[in-house]
């Protein structure tokens, strides 16, 4: 299950149900039910904070009149931990060679999956 978006506002913890899009060209700020995707010029607000905004001082406020509910649940983040789970599945990766860094002396490197630690340099 996907992890429900959360309001935009600086330390509001609450799930966000409204998105905030402002139209600069005819300066009005426009709240309503969430986007289905999260794009980057517009903000997801909890309750408390669509139905409490404000618009900038001459700008117009639309805000939507019915009811802000979550949005239902979907499998998208299901199938991205399946799909993770048979990539490490996978035939483990060739050995290194033997002029790589990670065979230098005083250098101890771990691997797992397609992720490498790499010890910070003294």
């Amino acid at each position: 299950m996907r992890s429900p978006r959360r309001c935009s506002r600086n330390g509001c913890p609450r799930q966000a149900v409204a998105t905030l899009t402002y139209v600069y060209s005819d300066s009005t700020a426009v709240v309503g039910p969430l986007a289905a995707f999260a794009e980057p010029h517009t903000y997801d607000l909890c309750e408390p904070h669509a139905r409490s905004l404000t618009a900038p001082r001459g700008w117009e406020l639309v805000r939507h009149d019915g009811d802000f509910a979550p949005p239902p649940p979907t499998t998208d983040d299901l199938v991205a931990l399946a799909d993770a789970v048979r990539e490490s599945a996978r035939a483990p990766a060739p050995p290194p060679r033997g002029d790589e860094p990670e065979h230098l002396p005083g250098h101890q490197t771990g691997r797992r999956g397609h992720l490498r630690v790499i010890p910070p340099s003294h």
